[in-house]
This record gives structure tokens, sequence and C-alpha cells, in this order.
């Protein structure tokens, strides 16, 4: 356990959108949110993303996974070195495969190593304990939203939405007095947002992202590719629920046959009735839709998503929270919470059997 109190702790993500490592510090006690402190960011060169992109899918021992390993390693490292303030950091390394029903879960990238490299305790393997114990092992932002939350001095029920390369939603009613309590959180991947829409721009023009929704405005969307997206059968299981970045990959080839523009418009059409199909879950509707992510700077997909649910939907930044930075806080958050002994996720968060605590504490002294 570290010192009790507020400590400035440094978090870190790495998302299925594969574009870079974002890395942000706030002053927590693992409970409350007392400030945000520095942040940065390092993209994913080409040739980098080129490797993390050939690793997606292997687990620890497949060929591929020790290289995307070595280099998440690397980059993180360069970028945590430019905290030296920070107390503690949560890791959350780079999601390579999750089948939460099946072999589990794997995060490439070495926790142990950068707390020697940083000489600063390190939390990483946030996922494996969930699993372990029945749950999805995502998503794990969701007791952090539950803070932030009670940071911007919400009263009545709201949701948070990231969108990255998957989707996530969080349910949250801050009248309840800890994120444990009953019926504070509901959590849950919506599937597919960002990542098809990725892919299909880099696979046909070379470009990391259809920026500003620029393509997709100007096509128009599939409705028999939709209908049939409408009607998976992940949309119909109740949540908790988590997905792989690859679990919709059919919706990617329904799209082959379409103009850029078209398959654009229709994949981004996708990520928003994923969106509208995953509030159907919530307990009580929401007036307010918080997002986070890349998603949230595509304008067509915030409009279709606002014109599907009916309510406010604003980026985070309308509150005075960082969009960009939000899930590497969330893992700073977590980290402090895991040094505590509090716990990081629960049934109502990702289906594990009671709530549990995840992640590994390396310190810089010890040795593999």
């Amino acid at each position: 356990m570290l010192k009790t109190g507020v400590m400035k702790a440094l978090g870190t993500m790495s998302g299925t959108s594969l574009d870079g490592v974002d890395a942000a510090v706030i002053e927590t006690d693992g409970i409350e949110i007392a400030g945000f402190g520095d942040h940065a960011y390092r993209t994913y060169a080409t040739e980098e993303r080129d490797i993390l992109r050939a690793a997606l899918g292997c687990w620890p021992d497949d060929p591929g996974a020790e290289v995307a390993a070595r280099l998440v390693t690397r980059a993180h490292a360069e970028l945590m070195a430019g905290f030296p303030d920070a107390a503690i950091a949560g890791f959350h390394g780079q999601t390579l495969a999750h089948d939460p029903a099946g072999r589990g879960t794997h995060q490439a990238g070495d926790g142990a190593a950068l707390a020697r490299q940083l000489a600063l305790p390190v939390v990483w393997d946030f996922r494996t304990a969930d699993v372990r114990l029945g749950g999805q092992g995502a998503p794990l932002a969701p007791v952090y939203h539950f803070a932030l939350a009670k940071w911007i001095g919400a009263e009545a029920p709201l949701a948070f939405l990231n969108l990255g390369g998957v989707g996530n939603l969080t349910w949250v009613d801050p009248s309840k007095a800890a994120p444990e309590a009953d019926g504070a959180l509901l959590a849950f991947d919506t599937g597919p947002a960002n990542a098809p829409i990725n892919d299909l721009l880099m696979r046909r023009r070379g470009l990391s992202f259809d920026e500003g929704g620029a393509l997709a405005m100007k096509g128009s969307v599939a409705g028999d590719v939709l209908d049939r997206f409408a009607e998976h059968p992940y949309f119909f299981r109740m949540p908790p629920k988590s997905l792989d970045r690859d679990d919709f990959a059919a919706l990617s080839t329904q799209v082959e046959g379409l103009s850029d523009a078209d398959a654009a418009a229709t994949l981004t059409a996708a990520a928003a009735v994923a969106v509208v199909r995953g509030a159907e879950h919530f307990p009580v509707p929401v007036e307010r839709l918080l997002v986070t992510g890349g998603g949230r700077k595509n304008p067509v997909l915030m409009t279709m998503i606002a014109e599907g649910l009916g309510c406010d939907v604003v980026a985070v930044e309308e509150v005075g929270l960082d969009g960009d930075m939000l899930e590497a806080q969330a893992f700073a958050y977590l980290a402090v919470r895991v040094a505590r002994g509090l716990p990081t996720s629960f049934p109502s968060t990702t289906g594990v059997a009671a709530a549990v605590g995840g992640g590994e504490i390396s310190y810089p002294g010890a040795t593999q």
C-alpha cells in the first residue's frame, strides 16, 4: 500500500484505434478527484502501427506478440519519462486479443520493465483478475466515470460514451454514495466505433481516420447493410458485455462493394446505431450523453447519435473535461485504487461475480 491521502498518479492508454499513446496525471485518493495535471501524447509511427496491426488477435506466445510488446513498452517508457513528479503509474498496455469466455484477455507490454526504467511503482494487467473471476474484463473506466459525475456536480442520471476503436457506454446515477452501490453503474461495450472507419480509410486511401467526418458526409448509407447490422445478436444480449476489436469484422466485408464515401457513411451510421441500441438497456433514460474519445470529433457521427437518442449529445469538454485524455486519466485513477485495495470493477460493469480490484503492482527494485 502507498501512503494515504491524495497523490499524483500518471495514467496511460493505447486504444484499439492504434493511433498512439496518451498519458495524463490526476490528483486523487482513489475515491475523489482532487485535480488534473499535465498530459502528453505520443503518436505511433506508420511502421509501429503496422507492427501492432499485424499483431492484432495474437496471444502472448504467438508470433509477433513479443515484438509488439517490446514496441508498446518502449513507446510508453519514452512518453512516461516526461512525468517525474508522479508517485504511481497505471499502464494499460495495448490490447491485442480479448476473449473473456475463452482464452482470456491479452494486453501487450511489460509493466515490470517500465517500473525499473522509470523508478516508479507501476500498476498493470488490470483486466486478468476480473476475467478469472467470470467478468468480461471490460470496460474498466466506469468507476472513474462515477467519480467524474461527482466532480462535475451531476445530480440526475447521465451517461458517458467513449468512441474509440470500440464504443462503450457507462450509465451513472450520481445520487448513489459509491460506485459499488446497487444501481450506481451500468456499463458495456456498444459495438464497433472508429476501428472499421479507420481501417477503411487506411486500406483505401492510406489515411488514419475520416477527419471531421468529411468522407462520410459525402456518402449515402447502405440501408440493407445497416438493417442487417442492427439485428446482430450482440445487441440483444443483456449487459454487462464486451467485445474484441474485430468481433464485427463482417461489417467491413459488407461494405467492400461500396464507394469510399458510401462505405464511410455506412460504417459511421453503424457506429451510431450501436450506441442507440445500447441505450435501450439503460435502467432509466438520460437527458445528457457526454462523449469522449476520437469519435466525438466526427460531427457526422455525433449528429447521427443525437438524432437516434433524442437527448443532448455533447463532447465532455462542455463540462470541463478532456476527451483526449479521459481514458489515460482513468488508468491513473485505477492505479491508485489498486494500490489502496479498492475495487476497480463490479457486477454491473463487467459481470464479475463480486466487486474486484484488478491489477498487478510492480516496484522499481523488484527483479523478474
